[in-house]
């Protein structure tokens, strides 16, 4: 009986045939771009799509990039365990779209840029260019090798996990290399159509075994889920409305204002206008998502609300929460836990597709233009596919944690754009003092995991299970879970309630804050004050902040041919321009 705990079924012939047709069908866009593209073979193509796209299919592209495996499988888990505060990060969605949109966005299109790290050495120097770049690398690749093995929580499902991590590394590789951006980003709006239909199927399943939506609401209040607003200033409480609204907006920020597989959407689009707009649409998109995973949610605590499946030794991990109630729900309809594996497995695969195009287009131009200008467009697209072969590989290599990294680099950006004061030394100071007090931070939290009294689990029941288990006998519980992963009251050293315990959203505000105050002091103290007049295009300007009505028919290429060649402390930029010279004259070379 549903709901009441036990063994669930497994992937059924169905569901193998639909999980396949995700693969195929990411695959298939690939090589459907690299026949329609085959004419056009220039860097310029490949990154960026030939800077032709429009706000939509840009947008999905953005949502579906950052909403992982994590997104699909975590947060109906979270909603289920503590609550409805995560959706409060719709408010973060729209604080993070504005400042993007009207202060990042223009000041990277107006530059023409391939790379968000090409701007750190217009700005400063190419040392700080270059470690900005590193940074870079390795959060991504970091980050994508935790989505990866996030994956792993569908194993409840029947499904081989290693037959899953080859595929994925497969089909990145076939429409990364052969498609280029344009397959990234029309991948990533089939693989968002799939995670928001497999969210429907689970809420539309859970309405009709619980008598409907009203139900699974009162359910989630009776429980205690649908108390979101804690308005409670304490920064080492890991979810309230300030904690997720002022470090969730600043976290989102960082992710999508300077990450490059990001900037190198919006950057792809053919006017300001419609970058900007993209970047709203996103906005809409990341609500919608959010909501119906949260929903999702609710209706696993609707379901299981007198017997967690957890508690009762049915599963090993919180995480494992979502595929073992699609495997119980909807396995008599062949085909559609498939589905929910699909949405997972797109999510990832989203991810992953995107890291992988921005982690060749940085490394392209950050570290091997500067060194070799005098490469031809042939060797050039050969290069950026052995790089996908690579980062492709490599991901399986590192672990470790996302956010500790993007506030210090937010702080470095933001330290070039509003203060001219800024100078190289100060720059570099901030960021290497904001990177390590917030690894400190960080990997002290992970070491002293916060008490319950900070993460706040809300109670859940095994009274309508018709076994509860030793559980002694399965295996070790998940992070999240504080009763057994807190190590004990006496050896907890002072700092791991206090400093340790800030909660997780606001580890990239304390990364910015720490890297913008420890740069402006070094600078000024090392004569920031004094520096010559510097190039007016790499700060932003009071007319980026009005609306893009008056921008919609300015092109990226326009602004790039306006921007001076010649920075201060920085380079004459000419590695996509010289670069788009030679594929033009290899374009009229063959008309002739």
């Amino acid at each position: 009986m549903v709901g009441t705990g036990g063994p669930v079924a497994s992937f059924s012939v169905w569901d193998y045939v639909v999980f396949a047709g995700t693969i195929l069908g990411a695959a298939s866009i690939g090589l459907f771009q690299a026949i329609r593209g085959r004419k056009n073979t220039s860097s310029e193509e490949f990154l960026l799509g030939g800077r032709q796209m429009t706000a939509v299919p840009v947008a999905m592209s953005l949502t579906a990039s950052f909403m992982s495996g994590i997104t699909v499988i975590g947060t109906p888990a979270e909603a289920y365990r503590f609550g409805t505060a995560f959706w409060l990060f719709g408010f973060s969605y729209a604080i993070m779209s504005a400042i993007t949109a009207e202060i990042f966005v223009p000041l990277f299109y107006r530059l023409g840029i391939t790379s968000a790290y090409e701007y750190l050495e217009m700005r400063f120097n190419r040392l700080i260019r270059m470690i900005g770049t590193s940074m870079y690398i390795v959060q991504t690749v970091i980050a994508c090798l935790v989505i990866m093995e996030s994956f792993s929580d569908c194993t409840v499902t029947g499904l081989d996990l290693w037959g899953v991590l080859v595929a994925t590394g497969v089909v990145c590789i076939i429409y990364c290399t052969l498609g280029g951006l344009k397959a990234v980003i029309w991948t990533d709006v089939l693989q968002m159509v799939i995670m928001l239909a497999g969210f429907i199927a689970v809420i539309a399943r859970g309405a009709v075994l619980q008598g409907g939506l009203s139900v699974i609401w009162e359910d989630a209040g009776n429980g205690g889920r649908l108390e979101a607003f804690d308005f409670d200033p304490d920064p080492l409480k890991r979810h309230t409305f300030w904690t997720i609204v002022v470090g969730g907006s600043i976290m989102w920020v960082s992710i999508y204002s300077i990450n490059q597989s990001q900037v190198q959407r919006y950057i792809s689009c053919k006017t300001l206008g419609q970058a900007k707009l993209s970047l709203y649409v996103n906005m809409v998109g990341l609500w919608v998502t959010v909501s119906l995973a949260v929903f999702s949610g609710l209706t696993m605590f609707s379901i299981y609300k007198n017997c967690d499946p957890f508690s009762n030794g049915d599963i090993n991990t919180s995480d494992q929460l979502l595929p073992y109630l699609v495997m119980d729900i909807l396995a008599v309809f062949p085909g559609i836990p498939g589905l929910f594996v699909a949405a997972a497995y797109s999510g990832t695969l989203s991810t992953v597709s995107s890291s992988i195009n921005a982690l060749v287009a940085v490394t392209v131009e950050d570290f091997i233009f500067p060194f070799y200008k005098d490469l031809t467009p042939k060797q050039i697209t050969w290069m950026n596919m052995g790089l996908i072969d690579i980062y492709t590989f490599y991901f399986q290599a590192a672990l470790s944690i996302f956010g500790m990294i993007s506030g210090p680099l937010l702080g470095l950006y933001l330290l070039g754009m509003l203060f001219r004061t800024t100078n190289s030394k100060g720059g570099l100071t901030g960021l290497i003092i904001g990177l390590v007090l917030t690894l400190w931070v960080g990997i002290g939290a992970q070491l002293y995991p916060p008490t319950a009294d900070k993460t706040n689990p809300l109670p859940l029941s095994t009274a309508g299970c018709n076994k509860t288990m030793d559980l002694n006998s399965t295996t070790a519980t998940p992070w999240t879970s504080p009763a057994t992963m807190t190590p004990q009251a006496d050896l907890r050293p002072p700092l791991a309630d206090s400093w340790y315990s800030l909660s997780y959203v606001y580890f990239s505000t304390f990364g910015m804050l720490t890297t913008i105050v420890s740069g402006l002091l070094v600078s000024i103290i090392t004569g920031g004050c004094k520096q010559k007049k510097m190039n007016s295009d790499l700060f932003v300007r009071k007319s980026d902040l009005i609306c893009f009505s008056g921008c919609s028919n300015s092109k990226a290429s326009d602004d790039a041919e306006k921007a001076p060649t010649d920075l201060h402390m920085g380079i004459d930029n000419k590695a996509f321009t010289e670069m788009d010279v030679k594929s033009k004259e290899s374009e009229n070379a063959t008309k002739l």
